[in-house]
C-alpha cells in the first residue's frame, strides 16, 4: 500500500524541497558570470535571431527597469536562482515595469547560455519573486518609501 500511495503521490513520500534554492548563494552563483566564447556565440545567436518587434518590446521593457539605486536585474535573477529576498529598491523597480515586462524579461535571461540550465525550474520561483514584489511595494508600511 505505501508503494502505491508513494508512486501516486510521489511528493507525500519525501522532504520539502521547495525551499531548497537552484544555486546557493556566493561562489557557486558567482560562477554563472563565467562565459566562454561558445557560450557567448551561443547568446550572440540567441539574441541576433529574436524577432525585431519583440527586441523593441524588450528594450522597451529593460528601460523601465533601469537600475534604481544599487539594484541591478542580476539581483532580481540573484533571488530566483537563490531565494535571498532582493531589496524593496529592487522590488519597485520589478513592479514598476510591470509583470508582463518582468515576465519576458526573465524569459530572455533564462535563455542565455549561462542560465538556461535552470529554465525549466524557474517558473515558480519567478512568480514568487513578483508576488512578494508586488505585495511589499502595495503594503501600507511601505508606501511610506516609495511613491509609484
Amino acid at each position: 500500500m505505501t508503494t502505491l500511495v508513494s508512486y501516486v503521490y510521489p511528493s507525500s513520500g519525501q522532504e520539502d524541497v521547495d525551499d531548497e534554492p537552484l544555486v546557493h548563494p556566493g561562489r557557486e552563483f558567482d560562477s554563472l558570470d563565467a562565459i566562454s566564447p561558445a557560450s557567448q556565440d551561443y547568446n550572440i545567436y540567441m539574441l541576433e535571431n529574436l524577432p525585431p518587434k519583440y527586441k523593441m518590446y524588450l528594450e522597451t521593457c529593460m528601460d523601465k527597469m533601469e537600475p534604481i539605486g544599487k539594484c541591478g536585474f542580476d539581483d532580481v535573477i540573484k533571488e530566483i536562482l537563490t531565494n535571498e529576498p532582493v531589496s524593496r529598491e529592487c522590488c519597485l523597480k520589478v513592479v514598476i515595469a510591470g509583470k508582463e515586462c518582468y515576465l519576458e524579461i526573465n524569459k530572455l535571461m533564462f535563455r542565455l547560455y549561462q542560465l538556461k540550465r535552470f529554465a525549466s525550474q524557474v517558473s515558480l520561483e519567478i512568480n514568487e519573486v513578483w508576488n512578494r514584489c508586488s505585495a511589499e511595494v502595495e503594503s501600507p508600511s511601505s508606501s511610506d518609501d516609495f511613491a509609484i
